[in-house]
Protein backbone atom coordinates (compact mmCIF):
# COMPACT_ATOMS: atom_id res chain seq x y z
CA UNK A 1 0.00 0.00 0.00
CA UNK A 2 1.25 3.42 -0.59
CA UNK A 3 2.95 5.30 2.53
CA UNK A 4 1.02 8.45 1.74
CA UNK A 5 -2.91 6.72 1.65
CA UNK A 6 -1.72 4.68 4.93
CA UNK A 7 -0.42 7.86 6.54
CA UNK A 8 -3.91 10.07 5.66
CA UNK A 9 -5.89 6.79 7.12
CA UNK A 10 -4.06 5.29 10.41
CA UNK A 11 -3.72 8.94 12.78
CA UNK A 12 -7.04 8.34 14.73
CA UNK A 13 -8.37 5.23 13.10
CA UNK A 14 -11.38 8.03 12.45
CA UNK A 15 -10.12 9.23 9.50
CA UNK A 16 -11.53 6.74 6.39
CA UNK A 17 -8.72 5.70 4.34
CA UNK A 18 -8.18 7.55 0.66
CA UNK A 19 -5.87 7.27 -2.05
CA UNK A 20 -5.32 10.81 -4.13
CA UNK A 21 -6.64 10.36 -7.84
CA UNK A 22 -6.80 13.76 -9.55
CA UNK A 23 -4.19 16.49 -8.90
CA UNK A 24 -4.49 20.58 -7.60
CA UNK A 25 -4.39 22.19 -10.68
CA UNK A 26 -6.45 20.09 -12.77
CA UNK A 27 -9.10 20.60 -10.32
CA UNK A 28 -8.80 23.95 -10.12
CA UNK A 29 -8.72 24.24 -14.16
CA UNK A 30 -11.69 22.33 -13.97
CA UNK A 31 -13.96 24.40 -12.20
CA UNK A 32 -12.24 27.55 -13.47
CA UNK A 33 -13.54 25.94 -16.95
CA UNK A 34 -16.68 25.39 -15.49
CA UNK A 35 -17.26 29.17 -14.31
CA UNK A 36 -15.98 30.78 -16.89
CA UNK A 37 -17.82 28.95 -19.07
CA UNK A 38 -21.53 29.56 -16.93
CA UNK A 39 -20.60 32.78 -16.88
CA UNK A 40 -19.40 33.85 -20.85
CA UNK A 41 -22.71 31.69 -22.00
CA UNK A 42 -25.13 33.74 -19.66
CA UNK A 43 -23.48 37.19 -21.42
CA UNK A 44 -23.27 36.15 -24.13
CA UNK A 45 -26.34 38.00 -25.85
CA UNK A 46 -25.93 41.23 -23.62
CA UNK A 47 -24.15 44.22 -24.55
CA UNK A 48 -24.08 44.95 -21.06
CA UNK A 49 -21.61 42.42 -20.42
CA UNK A 50 -19.84 42.34 -23.26
CA UNK A 51 -16.50 42.73 -20.91
CA UNK A 52 -17.35 39.92 -18.95
CA UNK A 53 -18.32 38.25 -21.64
CA UNK A 54 -14.91 38.43 -23.54
CA UNK A 55 -12.99 38.44 -20.26
CA UNK A 56 -14.46 34.83 -19.63
CA UNK A 57 -13.52 33.67 -23.22
CA UNK A 58 -9.68 34.77 -22.93
CA UNK A 59 -9.89 32.83 -19.62
CA UNK A 60 -11.28 29.68 -21.19
CA UNK A 61 -8.98 29.93 -23.89
CA UNK A 62 -5.72 30.32 -21.69
CA UNK A 63 -6.97 27.17 -19.40
CA UNK A 64 -7.76 25.33 -22.76
CA UNK A 65 -4.10 25.43 -23.46
CA UNK A 66 -2.79 25.27 -19.85
CA UNK A 67 -5.05 21.86 -20.11
CA UNK A 68 -3.26 20.70 -23.31
CA UNK A 69 0.03 21.72 -22.17
CA UNK A 70 -0.23 20.18 -19.08
CA UNK A 71 -1.44 16.81 -20.84
CA UNK A 72 1.92 16.98 -22.33
CA UNK A 73 4.22 17.44 -18.95
CA UNK A 74 1.62 16.45 -16.22
CA UNK A 75 1.21 13.41 -14.33
CA UNK A 76 0.78 10.02 -15.98
CA UNK A 77 -3.20 9.76 -15.30
CA UNK A 78 -3.52 13.54 -17.01
CA UNK A 79 -1.79 12.84 -20.37
CA UNK A 80 -3.17 13.21 -23.20
CA UNK A 81 -1.93 9.55 -23.90
CA UNK A 82 -3.52 8.23 -21.14
CA UNK A 83 -6.96 9.94 -22.70
CA UNK A 84 -6.07 8.49 -26.32
CA UNK A 85 -5.24 4.76 -24.50
CA UNK A 86 -8.88 5.20 -23.00
CA UNK A 87 -10.68 6.22 -26.77
CA UNK A 88 -8.80 3.40 -28.10
CA UNK A 89 -11.27 0.90 -25.84
CA UNK A 90 -13.99 2.21 -28.20
CA UNK A 91 -14.33 -0.66 -30.44
CA UNK A 92 -14.20 -2.72 -27.49
CA UNK A 93 -17.21 -0.93 -25.73
CA UNK A 94 -19.05 -1.48 -29.33
CA UNK A 95 -18.51 -5.17 -29.22
CA UNK A 96 -19.67 -4.67 -24.89
CA UNK A 97 -23.06 -3.11 -26.28
CA UNK A 98 -24.01 -5.63 -29.37
CA UNK A 99 -23.35 -8.44 -26.94
CA UNK A 100 -24.96 -6.96 -24.17
CA UNK A 101 -21.88 -7.84 -21.76
CA UNK A 102 -21.21 -4.22 -21.33
CA UNK A 103 -18.63 -3.39 -18.55
CA UNK A 104 -20.39 -0.76 -17.01
CA UNK A 105 -17.01 0.65 -15.18
CA UNK A 106 -14.82 0.63 -18.78
CA UNK A 107 -18.09 2.76 -20.56
CA UNK A 108 -18.13 5.03 -18.17
CA UNK A 109 -14.23 5.90 -18.09
CA UNK A 110 -14.63 5.84 -22.03
CA UNK A 111 -17.81 7.81 -22.75
CA UNK A 112 -16.32 10.81 -19.63
CA UNK A 113 -12.75 10.75 -21.15
CA UNK A 114 -15.11 11.46 -24.74
CA UNK A 115 -16.86 14.16 -22.99
CA UNK A 116 -13.54 15.91 -21.47
CA UNK A 117 -11.87 15.75 -25.28
CA UNK A 118 -15.05 17.02 -27.02
CA UNK A 119 -15.47 19.80 -24.51
CA UNK A 120 -12.22 20.92 -24.70
CA UNK A 121 -12.16 20.88 -28.23
CA UNK A 122 -15.74 22.84 -28.53
CA UNK A 123 -13.76 25.39 -25.91
CA UNK A 124 -11.30 26.16 -28.27
CA UNK A 125 -13.05 26.51 -31.30
CA UNK A 126 -15.25 29.19 -29.48
CA UNK A 127 -12.54 30.87 -27.88
CA UNK A 128 -10.37 31.18 -31.10
CA UNK A 129 -13.82 32.18 -33.16
CA UNK A 130 -14.62 34.69 -30.49
CA UNK A 131 -11.95 36.51 -30.25
CA UNK A 132 -12.00 36.51 -34.44
CA UNK A 133 -15.49 38.25 -33.47
CA UNK A 134 -14.13 40.10 -31.06
CA UNK A 135 -11.61 41.70 -33.02
CA UNK A 136 -13.89 41.90 -36.44
CA UNK A 137 -11.68 39.43 -38.39
CA UNK A 138 -14.38 37.93 -39.90
CA UNK A 139 -17.80 37.59 -41.10
CA UNK A 140 -21.03 36.03 -40.11
CA UNK A 141 -19.69 32.52 -40.57
CA UNK A 142 -17.57 32.83 -37.63
CA UNK A 143 -20.15 33.92 -35.63
CA UNK A 144 -22.43 30.85 -36.39
CA UNK A 145 -19.57 28.40 -35.73
CA UNK A 146 -19.05 31.00 -32.34
CA UNK A 147 -22.33 30.18 -31.61
CA UNK A 148 -22.24 26.42 -32.38
CA UNK A 149 -19.10 25.77 -30.27
CA UNK A 150 -20.65 27.27 -27.68
CA UNK A 151 -23.69 25.34 -27.81
CA UNK A 152 -21.91 21.94 -28.51
CA UNK A 153 -19.68 22.97 -25.56
CA UNK A 154 -23.16 23.51 -23.47
CA UNK A 155 -24.15 19.88 -24.70
CA UNK A 156 -20.88 17.68 -24.13
CA UNK A 157 -20.65 19.74 -20.49
CA UNK A 158 -24.26 18.15 -19.72
CA UNK A 159 -23.48 14.97 -20.86
CA UNK A 160 -20.68 14.85 -18.82
CA UNK A 161 -22.72 15.97 -15.67
CA UNK A 162 -25.38 13.16 -16.40
CA UNK A 163 -22.61 10.74 -16.99
CA UNK A 164 -21.34 11.70 -13.41
CA UNK A 165 -24.96 11.71 -12.04
CA UNK A 166 -25.34 8.35 -13.38
CA UNK A 167 -22.63 6.35 -12.95
CA UNK A 168 -22.39 8.05 -8.83
CA UNK A 169 -25.97 6.17 -8.11
CA UNK A 170 -24.97 2.78 -10.03
CA UNK A 171 -21.88 2.45 -8.61
CA UNK A 172 -22.96 4.15 -4.96
CA UNK A 173 -20.52 6.37 -4.64
CA UNK A 174 -20.15 9.69 -5.33
CA UNK A 175 -17.33 10.28 -8.19
CA UNK A 176 -17.56 14.18 -8.59
CA UNK A 177 -15.68 14.29 -4.79
CA UNK A 178 -12.48 13.40 -6.74
CA UNK A 179 -12.92 17.36 -8.55
CA UNK A 180 -13.25 18.72 -4.82
CA UNK A 181 -10.39 16.88 -2.52
CA UNK A 182 -8.94 15.34 -4.86
CA UNK A 183 -9.51 11.65 -3.34
CA UNK A 184 -11.58 8.75 -3.06
CA UNK A 185 -12.76 6.44 -0.32
CA UNK A 186 -10.75 3.09 -0.57
CA UNK A 187 -7.29 1.36 0.33
CA UNK A 188 -4.90 1.68 -2.40
CA UNK A 189 -1.99 3.66 -4.03
CA UNK A 190 -2.22 7.18 -4.81
CA UNK A 191 -2.57 7.37 -8.43
CA UNK A 192 -1.29 10.90 -8.32
CA UNK A 193 2.09 10.98 -6.46
CA UNK A 194 2.57 14.71 -6.11
CA UNK A 195 -0.51 17.24 -5.32
CA UNK A 196 1.45 20.19 -7.25
CA UNK A 197 -0.57 22.60 -5.11
CA UNK A 198 1.90 25.39 -5.76
CA UNK A 199 1.19 25.49 -8.94
CA UNK A 200 -2.56 25.35 -8.34
CA UNK A 201 -2.66 28.26 -6.41
CA UNK A 202 -0.20 30.18 -9.32
CA UNK A 203 -3.01 29.08 -11.85
CA UNK A 204 -5.73 30.82 -9.47
CA UNK A 205 -3.99 34.04 -8.54
CA UNK A 206 -3.11 34.50 -12.69
CA UNK A 207 -7.09 34.25 -14.06
CA UNK A 208 -8.44 36.69 -10.61
CA UNK A 209 -5.60 39.33 -11.38
CA UNK A 210 -6.47 38.96 -14.99
CA UNK A 211 -10.40 39.21 -14.26
CA UNK A 212 -9.24 42.30 -11.33
CA UNK A 213 -7.21 43.52 -14.65
CA UNK A 214 -9.73 43.16 -17.21
CA UNK A 215 -12.76 44.28 -15.83
CA UNK A 216 -11.31 47.94 -14.61
CA UNK A 217 -11.52 48.91 -18.52
CA UNK A 218 -13.92 50.04 -21.02
CA UNK A 219 -15.42 47.06 -22.70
Amino acid sequence: MNTASASRAEPGAATPPSRRVVDAPTRVVHWLLALSFVGAYLSGDSERWRLLHVSLGYTILGLVVHRLLWGLIGPRHTRLSAWAAKLRAAPDFLRSLRSGKLNPTAAQNLLNTLFAVLILGFALIAGISGYAVYEELGGEWLEELHELSSNGMLVMAVGHLLLILTSSFLRRQNLAARMFSGSLPGRGPDLIKRNHGALAALILAVVLGFWFVQLQGPA
